[in-house]
């Protein structure tokens, strides 16, 4: 089965949290603080594997999880890093972030790869906040937490030259008489229910062609196929449009040739503009003289493209028509067509201006005041409520911030509930 999309879960490890130890050796009395640090968790890391056709494994497994850190040990011993998981997938994978819908990477060559998800750094061991006035300090920091997100895979095969064509028009046939690909071909329609992909060699050099599925009238709108092949034209630099000029299968070629054209533009207008070769195939049931075949030719040429009759089944024609495509493919030029994306922005968490900031608000529902703020959550997530010293870190890190005076502005008053997290405390005016 073919599966060129997919959504999947992925989560990255979460950062091991620093331990809480002091030194007990004989004969060194008071020896103080030496936990170590939390290892860092492991980031999920997108990968492009030129072994890999399709998203299929995607199918069945929607979740993604990386390790955690471990937490820190005594003896200032650092926990172990947590380890990276190597998503694997095939070039010309598309990642985009669900929730925003922007493109986090475009995965085209082989080996190409990026961190989706960065696990949570590592809590700092108690022997960090030893200080002149805190000489043994009963907590550490919490590890940090690990990111999450749903994101869409959306594959599109990278392809130089693709072949587009009404069903049983000749597309297969031409991709296995130009090279070694062996798609199934039989003499009815959608016959290729999935794109096939064949390397077609020319004098000295060698491209990929692409058999798309057969498109129809009302493909762009998910008819037939659908668009769900259209959009593995949209690499391609050349088009062959390949036509049955003998209309065997009872259908007028000059409208079989704007039909599909008007597919193309409907999909995308750079579709319509790219270079496009067109091949007159099954010319072998007609002749170049035929009244038909120069009826086609000449409505097709007064629209700017060549033609070229064809028949491939026969080899007749086919050396021609893939010169063509190797002498239009040079003169492609290097420039990338695609039209700037706005891309994800993966530094919005590490940037993020109001990591420090404590928010304040008043439920008045359950008439509590409420503090928020992530690096809050952080150093909350780190207080033992057994110590004095752990809680008065809190405290003015609070104060600090300046969210005590915006409550008191607030209408705070003593005896109030304020609420960090889940936890609910009484406000006292003198700590």
């Amino acid at each position: 089965m073919f599966v060129d999309k997919a959504r999947i879960y992925i989560t990255s490890g979460k950062g091991g949290n620093g331990a809480v130890s002091f030194r007990r050796e004989p004969f060194v009395p008071e020896g103080g603080p030496d936990g170590g640090d939390g290892g860092k968790g492991g980031d999920i890391i997108f990968q492009a594997d030129r072994n890999l056709r399709t998203l299929m494994d995607f199918k069945y497994k929607k979740k993604y999880k990386a390790e955690n850190g471990q937490n820190g040990m005594k003896k200032q011993m650092f926990g172990k890093k947590g380890q990276d998981l190597v998503i694997k997938v095939p070039p010309g994978t598309m990642i985009t972030d669900e929730e925003t819908g922007l493109l986090m990477k475009d995965l085209i060559e082989d080996g190409d790869s990026f961190v989706a998800v960065k696990g949570g750094k590592g809590g700092k061991g108690n022997v960090h906040f030893k200080n002149s006035v805190r000489q043994a300090p009963n907590f550490g920091e919490a590890g940090g937490e690990a990111e999450e997100r749903a994101v869409v895979l959306e594959l599109k095969l990278i392809a130089d030259v693709g072949l587009v064509g009404f069903p049983n028009v000749g597309k297969s046939t031409l991709l296995s008489v130009c090279s070694s690909a062996k798609p199934k071909i039989a003499n009815y329609h959608f016959t290729t229910i999935a794109p096939n992909l064949g390397v077609v060699s020319v004098h000295d050099t060698s491209f990929v062609m692409a058999d798309i599925a057969g498109i129809i009238e009302g493909a762009s709108q998910g008819a037939g196929m659908g668009f769900q092949f259209l959009k593995h034209i949209e690499r391609t630099k050349v088009i062959i449009h390949i036509v049955d000029v003998s209309g065997s299968e009872g259908r007028d070629p000059k409208e079989d040739f704007d039909k599909i054209n008007a597919e193309l533009a409907a999909y995308s207008d750079r579709l319509a503009k790219k270079p496009q070769i067109v091949a007159a195939n099954k010319i072998d049931i007609i002749d170049t003289d035929s009244p038909q075949y120069i009826e086609f030719k000449e409505y097709v040429e007064a629209k700017g493209y060549r033609v070229f009759p064809m028949s491939a089944p026969i080899d007749m024609g086919v050396k021609e028509v893939v010169n063509e495509a190797a002498r239009m493919l040079a003169e492609v030029s290097e420039n990338k067509e695609d039209e700037p994306v706005e891309m994800f922005d993966f530094d919005r968490g590490d940037e993020d201006p109001d990591y420090r900031k404590v928010f304040c608000a008043y439920d008045e529902e359950d008439d509590v005041f409420e503090l928020k703020g992530s690096q809050l959550k952080k150093i909350f997530s780190s207080t033992n409520f057994n110590d004095m010293g752990s809680l008065r870190y809190l405290y003015k890190y609070i104060e600090k911030s300046g969210a005590i005076k915006t409550l008191i502005s607030m209408g705070m008053e003593e005896g109030d509930t304020v609420r960090i997290e889940d936890f609910e405390f009484e406000y006292i005016d003198e700590f």
